[in-house]
């Protein structure tokens, strides 16, 4: 069977890379954007960094900024009405997944009307045409949106994540800028940044890896757990470090899939409005430890990629290693140790009924059920 790769058709990285934005905007000759971006980066100022570039070069925008941390069926609903409204002949997302993830849903549905109930996009939709042009500025270094072809809609009626894979949604140009960064609170760069992490490791050990994704995940790893704990320092360093390794990881799980550890986070988003990152950087070490024995020698390379000197362990211990790592991580930056404030008892056999039903699961190198899951979540109570 062939491997299939989808990336960006092009991508700007490091400092001022925000500035290419009105350049790119004229060489394809578009002529209004709506912008879609959250109410705390339009207070604190970010998104005008980048209206502040349109308004020097003349170019017509509108500002969509209903967003939600968890994108609801009714958020798209009305960005679609919003962009018909608009006029805009492409889209500028600007934040983090919860923006990029709406105008994806909003994009597609513009050019595909056929699914404007939103829920039929769960899954791979057979969606015909590409999205309206998507320019993505992420200000969060976690999701990798920017550079994927999957989105996350929260389904309210159902309490539940409805997680797309569409290679139509991909926004044509990222402009991946650290600068754009600079003011997440310590809190938000840690979740996010454990989130990337996750998509690294999971991508990494994913029944899809293969020779392509596994160079993109060893190094986005590498890199990540070099520059998380400066990121959260808010050092030049860890910025440019984590605005790269995100994006690395990014490219690689798009095109090979994940694992239970988002199989399990994905309902604490839609009961609990759990930040994506905690509940991801909460369950992977537990995760890591029920999926040991179904991934060959590869903790090996996980633990040396994160620093750790395997010379002479053995597998257990070099698998040990590589758990302990992400723990030490996931400490250093002051993610809680487990679900005790989150997860209600009684809610336990719907989540881990959702978590097996989500997208991510098949993807786990091990395969699960839902009593296995229900034991999984308990553990970290």
């Amino acid at each position: 069977m062939a491997n299939r790769f989808v990336l960006n058709e092009t991508s700007y990285h490091g400092k001022g890379a925000i500035n290419e934005i009105p350049n790119e905007a004229k060489a394809r000759g578009f002529n209004k954007a709506l912008i879609f971006s959250d109410p705390d980066l339009l207070k604190f100022g970010v998104t005008k960094k980048v209206t502040d570039l349109l308004d020097e070069a003349g170019l017509a925008y509108d500002i969509y900024s209903e967003i939600k941390p968890n994108p609801t069926v009714e958020n798209v609903q009305h960005g679609v009405e919003t962009l018909k409204a608009s006029g805009a002949d492409y889209i500028i997302a600007i934040g983090g997944g919860s923006s990029m993830d709406t105008a994806k849903a909003v994009g597609i549905i513009d050019k595909n009307p056929e699914f404007a109930d939103v829920k039929s996009l769960e899954g791979v939709a057979p969606t015909k045409n590409p999205c309206t042009p998507i320019f993505a500025v992420p200000t969060t270094a976690g999701t990798a949106a920017e550079v994927t072809i999957n989105y996350v809609i929260t389904d309210v009626e159902k309490d539940r994540k409805m997680v797309c894979v569409d290679v139509h949604d991909i926004p044509q140009i990222a402009f991946v800028d650290p600068d754009m960064m600079s003011t997440m609170p310590k809190g938000l760069t840690a979740a996010t940044g454990m989130d990337a992490l996750t998509h690294a490791i999971e991508g990494y050990i994913t029944k899809g890896a293969w020779e392509m994704s596994d160079m993109f995940h060893l190094k986005a790893i590498e890199i990540i757990s070099k520059s998380l704990r400066g990121a959260v320092d808010n050092t030049p360093e860890g910025r440019e470090g984590m605005a790269l390794g995100q994006y690395i990881a990014g490219m690689g799980f798009s095109n090979v899939g994940l694992g239970l550890v988002h199989s399990m986070a994905h309902p604490l988003g839609a009961l609990y409005d759990t930040p994506h990152g905690v509940a991801n950087a909460i369950i992977l070490p537990t995760v890591m430890e029920y999926n040991a024995p179904y991934t060959g020698t590869k903790y090996k390379d996980i633990a040396e990629a994160m620093g750790v000197d395997t010379t002479g362990m053995s597998q257990e211990e070099y698998r040990q290693a590589a758990i302990d790592a992400v723990k030490q991580l996931s400490k250093d930056v002051g993610i809680p140790e487990n679900l005790k404030e989150i997860v209600k008892e009684e809610d336990l056999d719907f989540l881990s009924e959702s978590a097996l039903a989500d997208a991510c699961c098949p993807g786990n190198p091990r395969d699960t059920s839902v009593p296995e899951i229900k034991a999984l979540y308990q553990s970290l109570l």
